[in-house]
């Protein structure tokens, strides 16, 4: 059974940062590529940075410069480093990981940015 396990959420002031944390049940070489998205409320799920092995990582315009997606294969686990927060960043984040076609995803971690 595949599991991803997201941490590191919480309130922060615009400007600040956090790190979100997806740790995977198995090897993140099981999923051809990982990822987060992101859902404000009354908003649909968005992309917001996918990291493919051998392939430079993708984000979504409105995070390029301020979001760096990573992976730790000795821990299994995916990061989202965020920098310079923004109110409109403020959503429950998800972790994402295909394997084949099929999604993988994580109960989400909320993340409030607001003074």
């Amino acid at each position: 059974q595949v599991q991803l396990v997201e941490s590191g959420g919480g309130l922060v002031q615009p400007g600040g940062s956090l790190r979100l944390s997806c740790a995977a049940s198995g090897s993140i070489f099981s999923f051809r590529s990982m990822g987060w998205y992101r859902q404000a409320p009354g908003k649909e799920r968005e992309f917001v940075a996918l990291i493919i092995p051998g392939d430079a990582p993708t984000y979504a315009d409105s995070v390029k410069g301020r979001f760096t997606i990573s992976a730790d294969s000795a821990r299994n686990t995916v990061y989202l480093q965020m920098n310079s927060l923004k109110p409109e960043d403020t959503a429950v984040y998800y972790c994402n990981g295909m394997i084949r076609t099929y999604a993988y995803w994580g109960q989400g971690t909320q993340v409030t940015v607001s003074s």
